[in-house]
């Protein structure tokens, strides 16, 4: 099993509910493309260092997983890529 760290930012204009959507959205994408995850970190509201998209804050949230193969992991950043409530987002693979 390959295990990735998946940090995202959710842009701050959202509600509570709707980014806590995104964040559900974004963990049954990995789910069913076949990930496990195995830790989750929602770490709130921060200021970004710059500007991103013209935001100065968001809401940070990490996804720590296992996966076979890089399914799930390709599919995760192709919806992040595409998707407006996501302001950047980082795929990091950890050494065992």
């Amino acid at each position: 099993m390959k295990k990735y760290e998946i940090m995202f930012i959710v842009r701050p204009t959202l509600g509570e509910d709707e980014v806590k959507k995104v964040i559900k959205d974004f963990g049954k994408t990995l789910t069913t493309n076949g990930a496990k995850i195995t830790n989750e970190n929602d770490m709130g509201q921060r200021e970004l260092a710059y500007e991103i998209k013209d935001f100065k804050s968001g809401f940070y949230y990490v996804y720590e997983i296992e996966a076979k193969d890089d399914k799930a992991i390709n599919e995760f950043n192709r919806l992040a890529l595409i998707s407006k409530d996501i302001i950047r987002h980082l795929i990091t693979k950890k050494e065992d």
